[in-house]
């Protein structure tokens, strides 16, 4: 018990002394030109959920990576396309069935990182299906996530995407 007493208050105050000095990266999501005026027909609440998630998933990979610690990374949605008709799609459009309809989905982003010692670096990636065979998930944004994780995997692994 006395060696545990000793240990806990020495971790304790080594912690204190010598706070994380690796910064996590800062990630900032924003919307096209283009885009924004496409919103209305897609929907507001499936969009801005888009560039939440893009948002979160970058930032825990380059978090979980230590990738570009202290920089900020800003990326911008170009393009966006559902592989399923949105809500506000289905609204708009009656006739168009939520299950049944499917379409080529994807996304386009754009940005820099721009690294804690003020490099810019830009970024590009995108990525769609090829075919309407390849869209097999009952997802509304199955593409569009699929280039998330994708574009987060490269910016983790210190790959900028120019693609």
């Amino acid at each position: 018990m006395r060696p545990l007493a000793l240990i806990v208050p020495l971790a304790m105050a080594s912690a204190l002394a010598f706070p994380s000095l690796a910064q996590a990266p800062r990630v900032i999501v924003t919307l096209g030109s283009e885009l924004a005026e496409k919103v209305e027909d897609l929907g507001q609440r499936d969009v801005d959920r888009q560039m939440a998630l893009l948002q979160t998933t970058v930032e825990r990979e380059l978090a979980r990576s230590g990738t570009f610690d202290g920089a900020e990374v800003n990326l911008v949605v170009t393009e966006l396309k559902p592989n399923r008709p949105t809500f506000q799609q289905a609204v708009d459009r009656p006739g168009l069935s939520v299950i049944d309809s499917r379409s080529i989905g994807g996304a386009t982003i754009e940005g820099e990182v721009i690294t804690a010692d003020g490099e810019r670096r830009p970024v590009r990636y995108s990525h769609y299906s090829t075919s309407i065979a390849e869209v097999y998930s009952y997802s509304t944004w199955f593409d569009a996530e699929r280039a998330y994780d994708r574009l987060a995997g490269r910016l983790a692994s210190g790959r900028l995407v120019s693609r």
